[in-house]
């Protein structure tokens, strides 16, 4: 299975992201040009302790291969179980482990990038999760530290834990997601390990994807934040072109309300309103368009009003 993932040219890996990257939005990314999807951070408590609504979001769509599902969690014992339950799970490839997530109720449970403050129990749980799959890789998503850096001293314990590739998002945890990203750090990471580093954190046009990749040296990027409103990122990336035309991205959004409507049913229309206002964001009457959609809950008639607006914007 590891066939399925190769660094000899850059991966462009869709970020998980809580309330965005379910099924629908990841299936139509990875049409469009992922390389590869990763589920939203599911905890290994809730997967140790059979929470049916946490088995949902553990489903794919076909087209998503290879797929990773990313856990969380800091208790050996828990996680260890929560590996067992993926590995009777058909069709993934990759368990990746969250080692970076600043929230403060994930923090507060010692998970997330809380782990950054205590690298020998990072350390050994990367080792039990991958001691315990049957997967095909584990990998690692990390920070540049919790309050200070210490990235290169992180790089180096997730390699010697075994890890098949690493994803480092540029900030400490106090960054949080304001801070300048720190691609110097990501450069140095990759300069220090022989295993592939995948480059995360503000990557929020083609260019600069590029730009990242070309100063790191990274073996790809992750794009998470970036891709919301505008998933093209990932066919600009497969493309090599920064042009994208105006019917793909038509095309993308009606085809994110369709997965969206499969998955969720009558539920997927309050829930497309962000992607809406997101989509329509710096286009001509965008404000009219968000007051519209507001107060539609028929699927066909949100259906035809986004197809109408979208078609207009690029017949005009």
């Amino acid at each position: 299975m590891t066939n399925k993932i190769s660094f000899d040219i850059p991966l462009y890996v869709l970020a998980p992201l809580a309330g965005f990257t379910d099924l629908p939005f990841r299936s139509v990314v990875k049409k469009f040009g992922a390389d590869l999807t990763v589920s939203e951070m599911i905890s290994s408590n809730a997967l140790a302790h059979g929470s049916q609504k946490t088995f949902k979001m553990l489903e794919k769509n076909p087209n998503e291969d290879p797929y990773s599902v990313q856990i969380s969690g800091s208790d050996e014992d828990i996680v260890q179980r929560a590996v067992r339950v993926l590995n009777e799970q058909e069709g993934i490839d990759i368990i990746d482990f969250n080692c970076g997530c600043p929230v403060p109720k994930v923090v507060g449970h010692g998970s997330g990038s809380s782990l950054l403050r205590d690298l020998d129990k990072m350390g050994s749980l990367i080792r039990t999760i991958k001691e315990t799959s049957n997967k095909s890789m584990t990998t690692v998503k990390v920070r540049l530290g919790f309050e200070e850096k210490n990235h290169i001293e992180i790089a180096k314990v997730v390699e010697a834990s075994g890890a098949d590739f690493i994803a480092v998002h540029g900030r400490t945890r106090t960054g949080k997601f304001k801070a300048a990203v720190d691609y110097d750090a990501i450069k140095e990471m990759k300069e220090a390990i022989s295993i592939p580093v995948i480059a995360n954190g503000d990557i929020d046009s083609y260019e600069k994807a590029q730009w990242v990749l070309e100063h790191t040296g990274a073996d790809g990027v992750m794009i998470g934040r970036g891709a919301v409103g505008a998933p093209w990122i990932f066919h600009q990336l497969k493309t090599g072109s920064a042009d994208i035309d105006p019917l793909i991205k038509h095309q993308i959004i009606l085809e994110h309300f369709d997965k969206m409507m499969e998955f969720y049913s009558k539920r997927g229309v309050p829930m497309f309103r962000k992607h809406t206002h997101t989509y329509s964001k710096g286009y001509a009457g965008a404000s009219a368009l968000r007051d519209k959609v507001n107060r539609v809950d028929d699927i066909a008639e949100f259906r035809d009003i986004i197809d109408t607006f979208f078609k207009e914007s690029y017949l005009v």
